[in-house]
C-alpha cells in the first residue's frame, strides 16, 4: 500500500470516528435509499456495458446494510428497480434482473443475519425472476435481525392504488356497502395495505449520484421523512458518505407540522 494510501486511510478513519461522535443520539429507526447513478458512473468509468454498474453497484449493498446495523437501524428499504424501469429495452433489463437476482440470493445466505421482504409489483416481474426472489426472502423468515425491504418492480403510486385495490377487496369480501365505507375510511385504513404495512415509516431517505428528487420513492411512507441527497454515484458510495446522513439526520430539528 502506498504512503498516500495510508495517509488517506488514516484521515478518513480519524474523521469517520468524528461523523460516528457527531450523530449520537437520535438515530433513524427506517432508512430508505435510492441506489441511483449506476450507469453513469459505467459510461464515466469508462465502460462500455453498462451493466457493469450495475455489478459494481450491487457489490456495495452488503457493505450498506452492515453500517445500518451498526448505527442501529432497524428497517432498512432498497429500491433496486423502479416500475419505470421494467420499460427498458430486453437487452437491458435482461441481465438487469439478473444481477439483481444474483444479489438477493448472496443477501439471503444464511450467515447475513437480516430478514429480507420483496416489495414492488411482483406481478410486472418475468415469472422465473418474481419466483427466485420471493424464495430468497423466505429463506430468511424467523431471522430476528434488521429488516430488509427489497423494492424490484416499485413505484410509489403503483404501491398506493394496489392497497386502495386490496382494501376494496377486503370490504366486498365481508359485504360492505361502498357508501358505509366511504364515511369510515381514513389514512390508516390504507396504509394497513402499504407492501410496508407494520413497519415504522421511514426516517431517512437517502439518494445518491446528485439527483434531488423522489422519483415516486415510499410516496406515501414519506411524508414526515429527512431527506439526504449525495453526489457520489452508488458505486463509489462510501461509509463516509453514510455517517454524513447520519450525521445530519441527527442535527435536524423534526417538527412533525408543530
Amino acid at each position: 500500500m502506498s504512503l498516500r494510501r495510508r495517509v488517506a486511510d488514516l484521515v478518513y478513519g480519524l474523521y469517520d470516528k468524528r461523523l460516528i461522535q457527531q450523530a449520537a443520539g437520535r438515530r433513524p429507526r427506517h432508512v430508505g435509499v435510492v441506489l441511483d447513478g449506476n450507469r453513469r458512473w459505467a459510461r464515466e468509468a469508462g465502460f462500455t456495458d453498462v451493466n457493469d454498474g450495475h455489478r459494481a453497484g450491487a457489490r456495495r449493498i452488503t457493505d450498506l446494510l452492515g453500517w445500518c446495523r451498526e448505527a442501529g437501524v432497524e428497517v432498512v428499504t432498497l429500491w433496486l428497480l423502479s416500475t419505470d424501469n421494467l420499460q427498458r429495452p430486453e437487452h437491458e433489463l435482461g441481465p438487469l434482473l439478473a444481477i439483481i437476482t444474483d444479489v438477493v440470493d448472496d443477501l439471503a445466505e444464511p450467515a447475513n443475519p437480516w430478514a429480507m421482504q420483496i416489495i414492488g409489483a411482483l406481478d410486472a416481474l418475468p415469472r422465473e425472476t418474481a419466483a427466485r426472489l420471493v424464495e430468497a426472502a423466505r429463506r430468511t423468515e424467523g431471522k430476528t435481525g434488521m429488516k430488509v425491504n427489497i423494492a424490484v418492480g416499485y413505484g410509489g403510486r403503483r404501491e398506493i392504488a394496489d392497497a386502495v385495490r386490496k382494501l376494496l377487496q377486503q370490504h366486498a369480501e365481508r359485504g360492505t356497502p361502498i357508501e358505509e365505507l366511504a364515511e369510515v375510511l381514513d389514512v390508516d385504513h390504507i396504509a394497513e395495505h402499504l407492501y410496508t404495512s407494520g413497519q415504522p415509516d421511514p426516517d431517512l431517505l437517502i439518494r445518491t449520484s446528485g439527483e434531488q428528487r423522489l422519483s415516486g420513492f415510499l410516496l406515501w411512507q414519506s411524508a414526515h421523512s429527512e431527506f439526504w441527497f449525495c453526489e457520489a454515484y452508488w458505486p463509489e458510495f462510501r461509509r463516509t458518505d453514510f455517517l454524513r446522513a447520519l450525521r445530519d439526520y441527527a442535527i435536524r430539528h423534526r417538527r412533525f407540522g408543530s
